[in-house]
């Protein structure tokens, strides 16, 4: 560690021995002393840390030389060979209009034949609230009985939500992950549709409550897989410290929140004791602590197989 052209590391070792080896000092000097050289070091520490060393971006590091573009003199947008995202027709229109030439506007004195139309195609969306109304047919016989037409599955109320509102909620929530006052405001505003917090909630849970077989299938796959990818990071529930851990490979991806960060997480989510191929992780001690293990550092990452 370096200052100004000064080794840090090599000046607080020799103030350290110096103060070793002063007699006269009391204890009570001797621990104030050791004190101030460890908050130098920490807070030399802070103020060398850049975007090489750390996690800090490139932004924060002090005297940042800004790279200028020079104009490269090409015409703006996608270059030659460049895959373009331009939109294309399609075949099946959701509507179809028909444009009618006025004869009126046509030169006179001659027979006109229709031979065809040019189209062209619009993209757009449609922001709206869909009302489906089902009306049971009710019949009653000579003696009074009435026999009332069944509705579809999972109508069951009055007045409720449907399932792609409900769809849409959580892709919201867990995709895209607003939060629910931004939900409710989105809903109430776009679609004059009211949803309470406590909805949101039975939606999500809806979700996870029917994704319990897939989370299952997916644990299976991953633990029978080659090669995973695994890695966690430090997340906030209910304002209390948690941890996000992930599993994955190019096909499945396994995500379990989770008190702890190491074995009793991993051994949570019931791949990694199963697990019999090639993990790649960041050498966090927690992934060796499960089985014996020959790790080796390959490309900036490591390669751990498990036996």
């Amino acid at each position: 560690m370096k200052l100004d052209n000064i080794d840090i590391e090599a000046t607080l070792a020799k103030a350290r021995k110096l103060l070793k080896e002063e007699e006269g000092l009391s204890p009570a000097v001797h621990a104030t002393m050791e004190m101030l050289l460890m908050l130098v070091a920490l807070l030399l520490n802070r103020v060398t840390l850049g975007s090489k060393n750390s996690s800090k971006p490139p932004s924060s590091d002090p005297n940042r030389v800004k790279s200028r573009r020079k104009p490269s003199g090409k015409p703006s947008g996608g270059q030659p060979g460049h895959v373009g995202t331009t939109l294309k027709k399609v075949d099946d229109p959701d509507d179809i209009r028909v444009l009618k030439v006025d004869r009126r506007r046509l030169p006179r004195g001659h027979r006109y034949t229709e031979v065809g139309f040019e189209s062209r195609q619009v993209f757009d969306i449609d922001i709206r609230r869909v009302v489906t109304e089902y009306q049971a047919q009710v019949l009653e016989d000579e003696q009074g009985r009435q026999f009332v037409a069944p509705f579809p599955d999972g109508v069951e109320h009055a007045v409720q939500y449907g399932n792609q509102l409900k769809a849409h909620v959580v892709y919201l929530s867990q995709y895209q992950l607003l939060p629910y006052k931004r939900i409710q405001e989105y809903f109430a505003d776009q679609l004059q549709i009211p949803l309470s917090e406590g909805s949101l909630f039975n939606f999500n849970r809806q979700a996870f409550e029917q994704l319990a077989e897939f989370e299952q299938i997916t644990r299976q796959h991953l633990a029978q897989a080659d090669v995973c990818h695994a890695d966690e990071t430090g997340i906030n529930i209910d304002s209390q410290r948690h941890w996000l851990h992930c599993l994955s490979n190019e096909s499945w991806t396994l995500y379990l929140a989770h008190r702890k960060r190491g074995t009793k997480a991993m051994d949570a989510m019931g791949v990694l004791p199963r697990f019999h191929g090639i993990l790649c992780h960041d050498h966090w001690a927690g992934f060796c602590s499960c089985k014996t293990c020959i790790s080796t550092i390959h490309g900036g990452q490591t390669l751990l197989y498990l036996y």
